[in-house]
């Protein structure tokens, strides 16, 4: 897994990176300090991951973000931050990172990485508990009273076990095209913006 990392502390960075490196299967590949390094780090390596602050001088993580997910919605970012902030976290979900942890969690830093890697989404167990009402408010959401039928529930929790379209698709025999059909209704239904926020809305369902 090759993984650029993006914080304006450079110890940090630096500490960060010989972490990670200390694993088999993780090459950091770039390092750089703010939202425009991140950017440009980012169309020259296109790194599998991209480790990254939020709050940073010129530019913040959140704004490189979304310039990056732009040009390359395929590109897997996680944020790995001090700050618990509701707004931060909402950004982040609303972008479409796919994941959020805190540097104070350090053992589950490689562990995120991994899981992003495989194309999961990863929150730490602080924003989890948070997520219920940033994502709908205090209100429970019914999935019966959303109109989601069985087939639909069941594509739903393949999806936040982060499996692919190809897997659901071979999982429930049926095409990649009528997967991804679904998958558009259901977040018409549920009123969300991808897979990120399915997954996530499904997960902290109480």
């Amino acid at each position: 897994m090759r993984v650029a990392i993006i914080d304006d502390d450079r110890l940090v960075c630096q500490s960060l990176k010989t972490i990670l490196q200390s694993n088999e299967d993780i090459k950091v590949v770039g390092m750089g300090h703010d939202g425009h390094e991140a950017v440009t780090l980012f169309a020259q390596l296109q790194p599998d991951v991209l480790l990254m602050d939020i709050r940073m001088d010129r530019m913040t993580g959140l704004e490189a973000c979304r310039h990056i997910l732009g040009k390359s919605p395929d590109a897997r970012i996680l944020f790995l931050t001090t700050f618990l902030d509701d707004e931060y976290i909402v950004q982040a979900l609303r972008l479409g990172a796919k994941g959020y942890i805190l540097k104070q969690d350090f053992e589950s830093i490689v562990p995120a990485l991994r899981a992003v890697h495989t194309g999961q989404s990863v929150f730490g167990d602080a924003v989890i508990t948070k997520l219920p009402r940033l994502l709908r408010g205090d209100e429970q959401v019914d999935l019966a009273e959303r109109g989601i039928t069985d087939k639909e529930r069941g594509i739903i929790e393949l999806v936040a076990k982060g499996l692919s379209n190809r897997e659901i698709a071979e999982t429930l025999y049926l095409s990649e095209g009528t997967v991804r059909n679904y998958l558009s209704v259901i977040l018409e239904k549920l009123e969300l913006r991808d897979r990120t926020q399915l997954a996530v809305f499904y997960l902290s369902r109480p």
